[in-house]
């Protein structure tokens, strides 16, 4: 194989293959070597339907039963959203979106079994806060949060803010243990929500420069990869954000996801990032990594 098609190979492991990989990312969690990236498909394994939309999809239906968008764009959260921004004003897509993420999730097993990890860094990438409320749970004092944060209404030149688990409002570069990073901020504490295609108007022009990605991510990425569980990259603006929070990671990357259902786009993201698809339902990976024995 020439080194152009290894670098567009998908690499995917099945079976006994994918249950030691994660029998060794278990070990690798445990030893704060590699970053849990968090998405909207872990509220799918409970055996309940969550209480707050788990795809990009539902959030836009959500959004349409509140004011109809045009058909072309109905499907599509951040076009939706910005319809409605332009439409009915900031104040009003904020009130719904913080009305459609209000009801409270339970933290997963899996969110719980993360929490009691010392991890230096945690990425959650949807607004609903179950992977905060776990922290909480914990009477940890040692976690910080990191959300993104929409400039729309912004008269400083911010990108983020910092929150500790009661709520209060931290100085940016607080110490902290645990930083929990949600680049399109969270439901809690504060309903920060980068969500219309405004809000990464100017945050994708200076993404790639890596200006909205705080520093301590920088620095804590460096030595460690990553593990993509409930992730899908079928947009490009999840693809870009996934990839912009990897780069200048040492690696090596896992994603676990139902193979069979990658979009050709998904694929062509997974191989040229080098990401390896361990193919298992995430219930299993999920059960698997947080039983007992390490």
């Amino acid at each position: 194989m020439n080194m152009i098609s290894a670098l567009n190979h998908l690499f995917i492991i099945r079976d006994s293959h994918a249950s030691k990989q994660l029998d060794l990312l278990k070990k690798a969690l445990y030893a704060d070597q590699i970053i849990p990236y968090l998405g909207p498909g872990l509220l799918r394994l409970k055996t309940v339907e969550p209480p707050v939309p788990h795809t990009p999809e539902t959030v836009a239906a959500a959004l349409n039963a509140r004011a109809p968008a045009p058909s072309k764009i109905r499907t599509n959260m951040w076009s939706v959203a910005q319809f409605i921004e332009q439409r009915r004003h900031r104040r009003t897509l904020q009130a719904w979106m913080a009305e459609i993420f209000a009801g409270p999730v339970a933290p997963t097993v899996f969110h719980a079994w993360l929490a009691t990890l010392p991890l230096s860094l945690i990425v959650d990438s949807w607004y609903d806060g179950a992977m905060r409320a776990a922290l909480a749970e914990t009477g940890r004092t040692d976690v910080i949060e990191i959300q993104g944060v929409t400039r729309a209404d912004a008269i400083t030149d911010i990108w983020t803010r910092t929150y500790d688990l009661a709520g209060r409002e931290l100085q940016p570069g607080s110490a902290a243990t645990t930083v929990l990073y949600t680049p399109h901020g969270s439901i809690r504490p504060a309903a920060n929500f980068l969500v219309a295609d405004s809000d990464y108007v100017e945050t994708l022009t200076e993404i790639d420069i890596q200006t909205p990605i705080p520093q301590v991510m920088k620095e804590r990425r460096t030595n460690r990869g990553f593990l993509f569980f409930g992730c899908r990259f079928d947009d490009q603006m999840l693809r870009t954000y996934a990839r912009q929070i990897m780069k200048r990671s040492q690696g090596p990357h896992f994603a676990v996801i139902d193979s069979a259902t990658l979009t050709k786009n998904e694929r062509r993201f997974l191989a040229a990032n080098a990401i390896t698809v361990i193919d298992m339902p995430a219930g299993e990976a999920a059960a698997r990594l947080a039983a007992a024995r390490v």
